[in-house]
């Protein structure tokens, strides 16, 4: 049986292309955010953490938090509703502020050898930041937009979010792998 794509004969091409761009992305000179590294289920350490009642705890991790991260939001849109004629501020910024929590949280828990604590990335980023921020909020604000005959506002809206989501996690990222640079080049003094 055949490991990868490239080695089946009848793989489609587009496959076969799309492993070859993820192969080319992994020799690139530029740093790059980890695929989703604590399910690579091609790797067997990574399989053994969800069978059996690893798969319970995993479940049970990534759901606590995510308990937190919805609640969280919840209370934003609480001390913070959308008027019914108004701009949908609070889903804007939370899907901005969670964006660079999670640009902050990835280089600390899954760059330079932190695999060793795969539950913390589950519980925090899957979870909690994954129930704080929220696609489903942006989509239904943006249908609402748009309803109300508001198309330039709706295309701000969305144009505006995903942007300010793409520069808050690239911005954090960047800030927080600067700060790890930083404090090892201290600590080794």
């Amino acid at each position: 049986m055949p490991e990868s794509v490239e080695e089946h004969p009848s793989a489609p091409s587009a496959a076969r292309a799309a492993v070859d761009r993820t192969q080319e992305h992994r020799s690139s000179p530029v740093p790059h955010e980890p695929i989703d590294p604590d399910v690579d289920l091609h790797q067997a350490a990574q399989r053994a953490e969800t069978a059996g009642a690893g798969l319970a705890l995993v479940l049970g991790v990534v759901a606590a938090g995510g308990v937190i991260g919805a609640l969280a939001r919840y209370a934003v849109t609480l001390a913070w509703p959308v008027t019914e004629d108004g701009f949908p501020w609070s889903t804007l910024a939370i899907n901005v502020f969670g964006s660079a929590l999670i640009g902050a949280l990835l280089p600390l828990v899954s760059e330079d050898g932190h695999q060793e604590r795969p539950l913390v990335r589950l519980f925090a980023g899957t979870g909690v930041l994954g129930g704080f921020t929220t696609f489903s909020a942006y989509a239904y604000d943006l249908r609402a937009l748009l309803v109300d005959d508001r198309a330039l506002l709706a295309l701000v809206y969305a144009v505006g979010t995903v942007v300010g989501c793409l520069v808050a996690v690239g911005l954090t990222a960047t800030a927080t792998r600067r700060a790890i640079a930083i404090h090892r080049r201290t600590a080794a003094g």
